[in-house]
């Protein structure tokens, strides 16, 4: 009797991928918003899990000058695609697809990790239950002889602003998700600068959680990061300063830390 071949199953899986198409929705509950820079390898399946956050969903695809046919895979699953000929910067795609979404809760991701839909929904539940910022609770790795200075950066800022959530848990890391008054109250173009986002959201009272662990740093391509400097790591660094700025001038050149009790008029 002839062997039962082990392929037959797997070629169905890919076929069941290959025709998979996001529901459509005239008034979806949940935006996922995918910033994409020629990251169709893992963009399929970025969309598959992003589709499944809710019934009522939304995926919004920004190709932030994409050439290697991320755009048209996503528009084939189904997602709502922006295109942009040129790369916008870092970040900006986020602005991009918030102003163009539609729904209550708002879940950012990127397109070159693949986050389960069960991550992206206990972060969106955070939100349907009162948090109008539902962080990842990722810190990076601090337990090093060096730290990198983007985790520096976060755990800086969120001892600086008093964040309620605390620690390095950022609006720079993926996933996150953000409330429709989130959103109104931050500004979609702040959003390009995560860091300052967050700050926005702190002075203005918003209800921040990390509610919900999703391990990115392992999964995170580095992108043209040789020997030497990381200007990547540069680039963030310097959003962090820009919402440090940002704070100070809201709050005073002491951003409402204490002053400690010094009696600075003896100082001759």
């Amino acid at each position: 009797m002839p062997r039962r071949s082990k392929a037959k199953p797997r070629s169905r899986r890919r076929l069941r991928r290959a025709l998979f198409t996001i529901a459509p929705t005239d008034a979806p509950k949940v935006s996922v918003i995918i910033p994409v820079v020629n990251e169709r390898r893992t963009l399929g399946a970025v969309i598959r899990e992003a589709a499944q956050v809710h019934p009522a969903t939304e995926v919004i695809v920004v190709a932030n000058g994409s050439t290697d046919g991320s755009a048209e895979l996503a528009e084939r699953m189904g997602a709502r695609v922006l295109r942009y000929p040129s790369p916008l910067g870092h970040d900006v795609g986020r602005s991009m697809g918030a102003r163009a979404a539609r729904g209550e809760i708002l879940i950012f991701t990127d397109g070159d990790i693949v986050v389960a839909s069960r991550d992206l929904r206990a972060l969106s539940a955070a939100v349907e239950s009162g948090a109008d910022v539902a962080l990842n609770a990722y810190l990076g790795p601090t337990g090093l002889k060096q730290v990198h200075g983007v985790v520096l950066a976060k755990h800086a800022l969120n001892l600086m602003i008093d964040d309620p959530a605390a620690t390095g848990a950022s609006m720079t890391t993926i996933p996150h998700a953000i409330s429709r008054r989130a959103l109104d109250i931050i500004g979609c173009d702040n959003l390009a600068v995560p860091p300052k986002a967050q700050a926005i959201a702190v002075c203005h009272g918003l209800q921040i959680r990390a509610p919900h662990y999703v391990e990115v740093g392992r999964r995170n391509r580095r992108r043209g990061r040789g020997k030497g400097s990381d200007p990547l790591e540069r680039l963030i660094v310097g959003d962090h300063l820009e919402a440090l700025a940002w704070y100070i001038g809201q709050t005073g050149a002491r951003g409402r830390m204490p002053d400690d009790g010094r009696s600075r008029e003896s100082v001759c």
